[in-house]
């Protein structure tokens, strides 16, 4: 039997906030705008960036500083 998207989400990410952060930034680049990784026709970004996620294709790097003037 198939598992949902949420169940698979749960699995994955369960415990681990950097692979958290990871999706959610992914999901907030996709909605900007930035093109999926991959060939697909799945219009959810959460999907989409879980996708790119299971397969690797992105990884966390911290934002630089921006320093306040």
């Amino acid at each position: 039997m198939d598992t949902t998207l949420p169940q698979r989400l749960q699995k994955s990410v369960s415990g681990s906030f950097h692979k958290t952060a990871l999706l959610q930034k992914r999901v907030r680049e996709l909605i900007r705008g930035a093109a999926p990784l991959i060939e697909t026709r799945e219009q959810n970004p959460i999907k989409i960036a879980f996708l790119e996620m299971e397969r690797g294709l992105i990884e966390l790097i911290p934002e630089e500083e921006t320093p306040t003037l």
